[in-house]
């Protein structure tokens, strides 16, 4: 069934998901702040709208995929935003990853205008949202969620509501946490392959399907391997998550001592001018320690 969606933010994220969106028949109204992504998506059928409350005109559903809860905030209820258009009962599917109580606020919020929210932050990036094979998490309540399946069905494989507001955020965190991890070890294993004489890029397929598997060890050794620096995920987005999961872990009393390490290592890349760059960028570190 078609929907009509307003789509804000068209980043990297948000160009895979309108693409899907409308490839799957969907009407699509979308705004960014840098009008050149906009059109991008306009090209492939796209509404370029001029504001948020422009995207949000008509629409049942507003999806945002932005970097901050202060974006957020400012799209949905600042002025020219959502709010100002949105009829009684929208829903907005937020796939950004924010703090969980900036989520739960933000709901708040919402739900005092009239409007529905559902926090759904994704894994699996750009490839996975342009198959429509995403991993979400979503918080927010059963009725909702039963609801967004009629947009979230275009862009998921597995969708699963882990509870109120908030509790999408999370789990985001919490799967952050072991994506980082997982990151650095296999760039830390890629690193020795490569000073042992052994060719990293044959090593995802002699241990697929083994318990050293994973899918960022298969997407990522070989560019690590090769330093393919190509854009996939930003090594300051994860900064930003792991800042988030230390906090969160500070407010529950949780001792998280890989993850300091971790993202210390993220802190110094970032500090060093690669915060842009891809997370197959981790291999930097140890570029650098072996100059040292």
């Amino acid at each position: 069934m078609s929907e009509r969606i307003g789509l804000i933010g068209a980043g990297v994220m948000g160009q895979a998901i309108g693409a899907r969106l409308l490839e799957t028949g969907n009407t699509l109204a979308v705004y960014d702040r840098n009008p050149p992504k906009v059109a991008v998506l306009a090209d492939k059928g796209a509404i370029a709208a001029s504001s948020p409350a422009e995207a949000a005109q008509g629409a049942g559903f507003v999806i945002t995929s932005l970097n901050a809860a202060d974006a957020v905030a400012d799209v949905v209820f600042g002025e020219n935003g959502v709010a100002q258009t949105a009829e009684q009962g929208m829903m907005i599917i937020d796939m950004s990853s924010i703090d969980p109580g900036a989520t739960q606020a933000l709901a708040g919020r919402a739900a005092d205008a009239g409007l529905r929210w559902l926090d759904g932050p994704l894994s699996g990036g750009a490839p996975k949202a342009a198959l429509g094979t995403l991993t979400v998490m979503a918080g927010g309540s059963p009725e909702d969620f039963e609801d967004s399946k009629r947009v979230m069905g275009h862009l998921c494989a597995n969708y699963t509501l882990m509870g109120p507001n908030g509790a999408g955020q999370t789990t985001k965190l919490i799967n952050q946490v072991l994506c980082a991890l997982n990151f650095v070890a296999v760039a830390e294993a890629t690193q020795l392959a490569l000073d042992a004489g052994v060719e990293a890029a044959k090593i995802p397929a002699a241990l697929k399907g083994g318990r050293a598997d994973s899918a960022i060890l298969q997407e990522f050794m070989g560019k690590m391997a090769a330093k393919d620096y190509t854009p996939a995920g930003r090594i300051d987005n994860m900064v930003k998550d792991l800042n988030g999961a230390q906090d969160l872990a500070r407010a529950t009393g949780t001792a998280m001592p890989l993850t300091s390490v971790c993202a210390e290592i993220h802190r110094l890349l970032t500090a060093q001018g690669l915060g842009g760059a891809d997370n197959a960028a981790l291999m930097e570190y140890w570029a650098q320690a072996k100059q040292a």
